[in-house]
């Protein structure tokens, strides 16, 4: 908790920071800080905001001790999820990565998150959910009434060193070699946002999730992607004699490219698609000045993703979610042998109810 050292006839007092509320997508200073300050990234930015909220219906909101009216120098911001399946609660955000609290100083952090936990009973959350990049910013105080709900692993490249050094540091036999089968191979490269790329991006996308027995999510959120973050979100597209084979969906923000979605046609997968997409998204994003590929979150347990990564010279973190619950109780994750009983059931279903379950899912579980 945040606190002031003031003095009334001697007597040192402790006074709580006092905490603002802005609306992230009407206040033209959040975006403006959040291209200056070294940790924005895509997650904060107004377009993936706005994306969230068109699709999904969730209202963003920020945090802050700046007063209105102010240069912004910090802010937290969430979004409050609201739902009759799975109740209300406030999520720093959902469907992202990380979201790391734009604050630098650790008692203004908590300061605010102490205001949003003594709001949850006001607002109805049944829970705050976290999800720093670097979860040094939590206290210890505040790990007094959070605690630590989901690990997982974020892989990132470092783009500094010349574009020779990034190849050579690729795995040979499972990188470089399948970069240099799909050049042989001859696969037609393709990029841009355009709505028959979306298509068949998204056909793929359900090829790719019905193998890991999870619905997609609905097309509209990737057409709003498309719509909020111009000349950033672009759609990479692998094909051979005009069958597409693999594509990936990457994000620009600043000095940073981010690798959000994959997919591919498993038929094509000896023919290297994905390795010439990945290769081609890091030379552009070299070409660009970008300093990193951020190449998203991993589960722990799930060993051939991260190996994949690792391939790739991408080095890894731990990414640790932190939750507070308005009863004090635990919360954590499902059962790993419920989620498998889950996916046994999506991988079964047809292409027009796997889409139908992620259009009528996904609002829920953000």
């Amino acid at each position: 908790m945040a606190k002031e050292r003031e003095t009334s006839g001697g007597v040192a007092l402790d006074v709580k920071a006092q905490v603002f509320q802005l609306n992230p997508l009407r206040d033209a200073r959040w975006a403006e800080f959040v291209s200056r300050h070294p940790h924005g990234s895509v997650f904060h930015s107004v377009g993936w905001l706005e994306s969230l909220r068109r699709t999904y219906g969730y209202e963003p909101m920020v945090y802050t001790t700046t007063p209105p009216g102010s240069e912004l120098t910090n802010g937290l911001v969430l979004c409050n999820v609201q739902s009759l399946l799975t109740g209300r609660r406030a999520v720093s955000l959902p469907f992202s990565d990380h979201c790391q609290p734009l604050v630098d100083s650790s008692e203004d952090l908590d300061a605010i998150l102490s205001h949003i936990t003594d709001s949850m009973p006001a607002e109805r959350w049944k829970y705050f959910e976290l999800r720093p990049r670097w979860s040094e910013c939590v206290s210890r105080e505040c790990r007094t009434t959070m605690g630590c709900s989901d690990r997982y692993l974020l892989h990132a490249i470092d783009l500094r060193p010349d574009i020779d050094t990034l190849f050579r540091n690729l795995q040979k036999s499972s990188v470089q070699r399948k970069i240099r089968r799909a050049e042989r191979e001859r696969l037609e490269y393709e990029e841009g946002c355009s709505e028959r790329l979306l298509r068949q991006f998204y056909d793929l996308l359900i090829l790719t999730r019905r193998r890991h027995g999870v619905p997609p999510q609905p097309l509209v959120w990737f057409r709003n992607l498309m719509a909020a973050l111009p000349d950033k979100a672009l759609i990479r597209m692998a094909s051979k004699d005009g069958v597409p084979v693999a594509s990936i969906l990457t994000i620009s923000h600043e000095r940073s490219l981010v690798y959000k979605y994959g997919c591919s046609d498993a038929r094509f997968h000896n023919l290297g698609g994905t390795a010439l997409l990945f290769w081609r998204a890091i030379q552009d994003a070299k070409r660009s000045g970008a300093v990193e590929f951020d190449m998203g979150r991993s589960d722990c347990a799930n060993a051939g993703l991260i190996s994949f990564k690792e391939n790739w010279g991408a080095a890894r973190s731990c990414l640790d979610y932190w939750r507070c619950s308005a009863n004090g109780a635990s919360i954590q994750s499902g059962s790993s042998r419920r989620r498998r009983a889950v996916e046994a059931v999506f991988s079964r279903m047809p292409n027009a109810l796997l889409r139908v379950a992620g259009k009528l899912l996904y609002r829920h579980i953000g």
